[in-house]
């Protein structure tokens, strides 16, 4: 099945907390001049315009990176992240909004290579040509779990992969939780990061579990919900899981997070930040 378009949800609040760990992660990655491997294993289009008809049907741009366009607050990581979509804007207006392939390009060197899978086949040909003109940058039209799996490890023997399926699928979430142990055990210093989205709260305590009971060490997770759990609005949440996670992130987002449940959430909002495993 490829219905989903990640052009629909472009810049909502789950956007907001991916990609800013995300750049947490990158960031971390380049301090180093070693050559690293990024790897995106549901890429999207790569782009997004606000123009574009699918993001003005659904509009969750507003209840996202639109109400932090002109944050003046004093937490540095989201300032950050404002500044670098800011910096993929012409003007002082938002009109367009990074997907994670561009994202990561932002931070990528020369000596850094890029993978992108991506099987929607207008997605496919948008993501072409939004990742066009640098060799270091590979899109591939190919399933992006076993695409994962045929790269690690990285011939640099360091990577960060950032794996968000669309779930359309119910059987993503197991396949998701197989794929990272499976990559883990042939390359386990990596870092990895899993986006999840809370739609049924009982597949994010198995996905929890599952990571938890694997024999992986030094997991965190990180989690935005806008509004209190429930079986009928959709999601309500989302997050991400970092295996091997900058030193620094849980500190950061210990400020994060608070400050995005002020300003994306309703008055049922709450944030976790949790030491799933240790290291």
């Amino acid at each position: 099945m490829l219905s989903y378009r990640h052009s629909f949800h472009a810049g909502n609040p789950a956007d907001v907390v991916k990609h800013l760990v995300l750049a947490q992660a990158l960031k971390h990655m380049v301090k180093k001049d070693k050559p690293f491997d990024y790897i995106d294993t549901h890429s999207g289009a790569g782009f997004f315009a606000l123009d574009n008809a699918d993001m003005q049907k659904t509009k969750e741009y507003a209840d996202g990176i639109a109400k932090l366009w002109d944050y003046q607050g004093d937490v540095e990581a989201l300032s950050d992240y404002v500044a670098l979509i800011k910096s993929m804007n012409n003007g002082a207006a938002l009109a367009h909004y990074p997907g994670s392939p561009k994202v990561a390009e932002h931070y990528l060197r020369k000596q850094d290579k890029g993978w992108f899978f991506e099987l929607h086949p207008q997605d496919l040909a948008l993501l072409e040509k939004n990742m066009a003109g640098k060799r270091s940058l590979r899109v591939n039209c190919e399933n992006g779990f076993s695409g994962l799996l045929g790269l690690v490890p990285p011939l640099s023997r360091r990577a960060c992969v950032l794996m968000d399926p669309p779930y359309e699928i119910k059987s993503d979430y197991d396949k998701a939780v197989d794929s990272l142990v499976k990559a883990h055990k042939r390359f386990s210093s990596g870092t990895y990061l899993l986006w999840y989205p809370v739609v049924d709260r009982e597949r994010i305590d198995r996905i929890e579990q599952r990571l938890t009971q694997s024999g992986i060490k030094n997991i965190q997770l990180f989690e935005l919900a806008t509004s209190a759990d429930t079986d009928t609005h959709g999601m309500t949440a989302s997050g991400m899981i970092a295996i091997n996670p900058p030193y620094t992130l849980m500190q950061t987002m210990e400020q994060v997070l608070p400050e995005l449940v002020n300003q994306l959430s309703d008055n049922s909002g709450f944030y976790r930040a949790l030491q799933l495993v240790d290291e």
